[in-house]
């Protein structure tokens, strides 16, 4: 599915005729340019290590949406001494390795870069893995996913080759393999979709 529909497209300068399969292909190009399934609306589950000093993680896909669940585990920091008083709290009361779900109203949650802050639990022993279950991306298409998928294939139609560079007659040079279908301006509306992560 694209992210323009057909009643769309003049109003984003494509022409009426404009085949299906062009938007079908910029739309896929521009999930695989911000490596993820879909822009809409989508639930993933990341599993992140949680700093020594910081209760926070950043999650990998943006813009975030919502944050569905959270569950955590104590665990032995790597170099830690055979005995503190974290580890003997933490092998008498928490159980390191078991997976203890967080109350997700408890989290301090920023939106805008996307990351989770965790409470201190009632024992003070820090969090070591965490696995967060949120929604991201829009629920719609936004203005910017419509502009910049129409601008991928008005690129396209206007690339004679589309994957041919630069072209010179007189010398009968070609030069191929362009990314001028993902122009910069295009990358600048992608921005906030781009994974953090995973590529």
């Amino acid at each position: 599915m694209g992210y323009l529909l057909p009643a769309e497209y003049a109003a984003y300068g494509l022409t009426t005729e404009t085949a299906d399969a062009w938007v079908n292909a910029a739309s896929a190009m521009m999930e695989a340019f911000c490596r993820r399934p879909s822009l809409l609306a989508t639930s993933f589950v990341e599993r992140l290590r949680v700093g020594r000093s910081s209760l926070a993680v950043r999650l990998s896909y943006g813009p975030l949406i919502s944050v569905d669940g959270v569950r955590a585990r104590f665990g032995r920091d790597v170099g830690e001494s055979a005995w503190s008083l974290g580890v003997g709290v933490a092998a008498a009361f928490c159980n390191p390795g078991t997976w203890t779900a967080i109350d997700v109203s408890t989290l301090d949650v920023d939106a805008v870069i996307g990351e989770v802050r965790l409470p201190w639990n009632v024992l003070g022993v820090p969090y070591h893995e965490v696995e967060v279950t949120y929604t991201a991306g829009t629920v719609v298409a936004t203005d910017a996913l419509k502009v910049a998928c129409a601008q991928i294939v008005k690129n396209a139609q206007a690339t004679p080759g589309l994957n041919v560079k630069s072209s010179r007659v007189d010398t009968l040079q070609m030069e191929y393999f362009s990314d001028s279908l993902l122009d910069s301006q295009v990358q600048a509306l992608l921005r906030p979709f781009v994974a953090e992560r995973l590529g």
